[in-house]
């Protein structure tokens, strides 16, 4: 049968906060660069597809995008 218990719930090991806090800018840093990405792609889209960039064109601003993007959300 079930077993009923009075004390707290969680009794396991202490937490490791420092490896938390490791994680959780991880995360960060992750998303920043992400959302980076996504609006270079879609900057560099925009101009091969609807501007006179054409195809190489494009892929260069995505390209020159990313990676500036990148480095400055250091």
């Amino acid at each position: 049968m079930a077993e009923h218990h009075t004390g707290p719930i969680e009794t396991g090991a202490p937490m490791d906060y420092k490896e938390h806090e490791k994680t959780y800018n991880l995360f960060l840093r992750a998303a920043k660069v992400g959302t980076v990405v996504i609006a270079a792609l879609l900057i560099g889209m925009a101009a091969g597809f609807f501007g006179h960039a054409g195809l190489f064109g494009g892929f260069l601003i995505f390209v020159i995008l990313a990676i500036a993007g990148t480095f400055l959300t250091a």
